[in-house]
């Protein structure tokens, strides 16, 4: 996601209830509607600030919602820095730039001119990633090309697309088809008719696939993404280009009644939101986007107090972040698998297992894991659990979260993972080799784990203290500064008067 801007080096993903080093980078929120925020070529930028120990840095700055790496996207302003008409000029330009070559209609009718060409002339560069009509053949006769295309690869696009790995900006970690035929299946058996997917194409394409060979499925699907190239294998109401870090689609007002009206049919009922984010994304914008998702449903129901279910796919250790924003979400032992990840795949045991797991606000009775994988069904939890994750009758709870049995440590009244041990020195588990000096986990400010500086009921104490430290800074600086003149004054004096001395001293012996 976005990280610290002199240099702006990437933030590694947060960890497990704030797990973090010394000092890391914070998102403010909200927003101040009144200030909107500058525009990078991935849409509105977000305000973030250093913190190191709970001490803010005195300058905020933006930087893009989407990206963590400067390489991809470069965009950096302080927030109280004043740009002149030319910088602010040469910055949409360079905006316009980066955008897609092609607009959403371009793509839509380029897509239906290429259905209707023989399979013979049917082309996809793989180079450029687009698919080709004969007028742009001569254009690609030195790129390497795919011959006849055919109907059933155009129906899956993530097959014939290069996934774009880079886990701070795209993460095109594609699900497995275990993992997608199970989510498929499971979203049927839940009576669900509508699927907005959001950042998982796999998916998407599966629902549609289905849909086309099996006339009893009614499910529909809406695909919001970040990457365009799936605007040249999908119609307007199938696809919207969408930055899920700051709720930005691309094609403006067209693209997001489209998204509204699918939220909203039949009056809200049978939808459900799918979304599998990058992996190094930061929990909050996320979190932001997501309940304005689920604002946009709320419009068209009539019942306040329903929930708009949804399957948050993301690493086991974020738990506590996600449960932070949205309390009534609850994890599941489900692995979710990837086809290009060389970690996360079905099969592997103890700690190679992927720790991906489903965050929802289904209650997981209804949710039934497949037995053939090696899950069961706890009658004391009354929901499926792995295998291995044995029920605590201390703990009363199946308290594995990455899939192996985890041990009951008295001390700390509750269950750790296998390999840790009680540290009497930290009094509470850790891994056997790790530092008792360390950095701690949890709130800057108070050391808490259950919450971020951010929301510290202590931050305006925290705030205040480190204001009295700022200006006692400066005043100390200024008063060495002052010191410093002094002696440079009384040092230049001194040595003019010696100067003076050794020629008299020359003089005299000359004479």
């Amino acid at each position: 996601m976005a990280a610290s801007r002199n240099g702006f080096e990437a933030v590694e993903a947060e960890g497990s209830a704030g797990c973090r080093g010394s000092s890391g980078m914070e998102v403010v929120l909200p927003l101040d509607p009144a200030v909107p925020a500058p525009l990078c070529p991935h849409g509105p930028t977000l305000l973030f600030v250093k913190v190191t120990q709970g001490k803010e840095e005195t300058r905020r700055f933006y930087a893009c919602s989407a990206c963590r790496d400067r390489k991809d996207c470069n965009f950096f302003q302080w927030e109280d820095e004043k740009l002149s008409g030319a910088r602010l000029a040469a910055r949409e330009a360079h905006n316009r730039r980066c955008q897609p070559p092609l607009s959403r209609t371009q793509c839509v009718e380029r897509y239906l001119k290429f259905i209707e060409l023989p399979l013979t002339q049917r082309k996809f560069c793989q180079t450029c990633q687009q698919l080709l009509l004969p007028d742009d053949w001569g254009q690609h006769s030195e790129h390497q090309v795919l011959g006849n295309v055919s109907i059933s690869q155009l129906r899956r696009p993530s097959q014939l697309l290069y996934p774009l790995e880079n886990k701070k900006t795209n993460a095109q970690y594609l699900f497995a088809d275990r993992s997608c035929q199970f989510l498929v299946d499971l979203l049927s058996a839940l009576g669900f008719r509508r699927v907005l997917c959001v950042g998982t194409p796999r998916l998407h394409e599966l629902i549609k696939l289905t849909a086309s060979g099996d006339k009893k499925s009614n499910i529909k699907s809406l695909l919001l993404d970040i990457d365009f190239r799936y605007s040249q294998f999908y119609m307007e109401d199938s696809f919207c280009h969408y930055n899920m870090f700051n709720h930005h689609f691309f094609d403006g007002k067209t693209a997001l009644e489209v998204c509204r009206a699918f939220l909203q049919e039949d009056k809200g009922e049978g939808i459900i939101m799918v979304t599998d984010p990058p992996f190094g994304g930061l929990v909050e914008p996320l979190a932001i986007t997501f309940k304005k998702l689920i604002a946009m449903w709320k419009e068209g129901q009539s019942q306040d107090d329903k929930e708009l279910p949804i399957f948050w796919i993301f690493p086991y250790f974020f738990e506590s972040r996600i449960c932070q924003f949205f309390p009534s979400f609850q994890m599941l032992d489900y692995q979710v698998d990837y086809d290009n990840h060389a970690l996360y795949k079905h099969g592997k045991t103890g700690r190679k297992q992927s720790p991906v797991r489903i965050f929802t606000n289904i209650p997981p009775d209804k949710i039934i894991l497949p037995t053939e994988e090696g899950y069961r069904f706890c009658s004391l939890c009354q929901r499926y659990v792995s295998l291995e994750n044995q029920h605590c009758e201390h703990c009363n709870s199946c308290t594995s979260k990455d899939g192996r049995k985890w041990n009951h440590c008295f001390l700390c009244k509750k269950c750790v993972k296998p390999s840790w041990i009680h540290c009497s020195i930290c009094n509470h588990c850790a891994v056997p080799d790790h530092s008792c000096e360390g950095p701690k986990d949890g709130c800057f400010i108070c050391g808490e784990l259950d919450h971020k500086r951010s929301t510290c009921p202590n931050i305006a104490t925290s705030k205040r203290a480190n204001k009295a430290v700022r200006k006692q800074k400066q005043r100390k600086s200024n008063k060495m500064k002052m010191e410093t003149t002094k002696g440079q004054s009384m040092n230049h004096t001194s040595a003019t008067r010696r100067k003076k001395r050794r020629e008299r001293a020359h003089q005299y012996l000359g004479s």
